[in-house]
């Protein structure tokens, strides 16, 4: 069962700020409403024993494998300003952290540490458990977090992907003596969802190996999935990541079987889909055509009949 670990010093008591205009309103009334927290009560997050942290890594399964060259490299980014990275699961428990000598006593005392339970049921807003709870990149700083004795702390996430489009964990910088202006907060988000780009990425080169990698496009704004798609040798889709599964409007985890260049209702996000594949493939072609067409797996007559159907793709191509 959890328990609890020693407190830090008391933080010194302030009035909360408004979370107004920060894009955590949703998380503070899930707080109050949903779960009862008390904002006041001066408890860190339980930790998990050393039995079941390990149960935890076990059911991660290959994410700690993908996640490590990334850790290492948030570490040493993130080092030098007192900032430590962390790896959560779903259910909001540290399962990785690479922290430097100089930080470990803190971060220990702040429950910075794996096995620690972060889920926003039990330690309300924090960047670890509200990334989770709404699946897309958050940053807590300060007086942010529901619970008053955490207003020491800022705690900036993004979610990590798995092969199938399914929220795998999350990845989380923290800090416990944060800049009271959080002013590295944006360059440390983009840290983060370069290295959850890259995990996420790991985990589908390595389950769809010997299939044809295909991108739909670049990462669009502030999403921590790539858009590919995993193609066998029929150019038929059999693997979609998070993004393309949006992009496709298709529902994570469940088995994809598409035919790529099928015909689809004008308006469907498949067809959408097809555009994006078929323009990534002119491009990676140099607008050749023929190359394009061999590239698809279908005749060049085909491919400029499906260039008329989709339209607006033919400026620039060379036969």
């Amino acid at each position: 069962m959890p328990h609890g670990s020693g407190f830090p010093p008391a933080f010194p008591a302030r009035p909360a700020l408004s979370v107004i205009g920060t894009g955590l309103e949703a998380s503070w009334r899930r707080c109050q409403h949903d779960y009862a927290l008390d904002p006041g009560t001066p408890a860190l997050p339980d930790v998990l024993s050393g039995m079941e942290l390990r149960h935890a890594c076990q059911h991660a399964g290959r994410m700690l494998y993908f996640a490590g060259p990334e850790m290492e490299r948030l570490h040493h980014a993130l080092e030098p300003v007192g900032y430590t990275a962390l790896l959560a699961d779903t259910d909001g428990v540290v399962l990785a952290h690479n922290v430097a000598g100089a930080l470990q006593r803190g971060c220990r005392r702040w429950n910075l540490w794996p096995g620690a339970v972060w889920h926003e049921r039990h330690a309300g807003t924090n960047g670890i458990g509200t990334c989770l709870a709404e699946q897309r990149s958050i940053n807590v700083h300060r007086n942010e977090h529901w619970r008053s004795f955490l207003h020491g702390l800022t705690g900036i996430a993004t979610p990590v992907y798995d092969a199938t489009g399914r929220m795998a964990g999350a990845l989380n910088a923290s800090s416990y003596r944060p800049s009271p202006d959080g002013s590295l907060g944006a360059l440390i988000a983009s840290s983060l969802l370069q290295a959850a780009r890259q995990i996420e990425q790991a985990f589908f080169m390595d389950l769809y190996r010997g299939h044809t990698i295909m991108l739909l496009g670049p990462p669009q704004g502030a999403s921590a999935s790539v858009p590919m798609m995993a193609l066998n040798r029929e150019r038929h889709v059999v693997g979609a990541s998070h993004a393309a599964r949006v992009q496709m409007g298709l529902p994570p985890a469940g088995d994809v079987s598409l035919c790529l260049l099928e015909e689809t209702a004008q308006h469907s996000p498949l067809r959408e889909a097809q555009a994006m594949a078929i323009r990534t493939t002119l491009a990676s072609a140099g607008g050749k055509v023929a190359v394009a067409a061999r590239m698809l797996g279908i005749s060049r007559s085909t491919l400029h009949r499906k260039l008329r159907v989709l339209d607006g793709t033919r400026a620039g191509m060379r036969p």
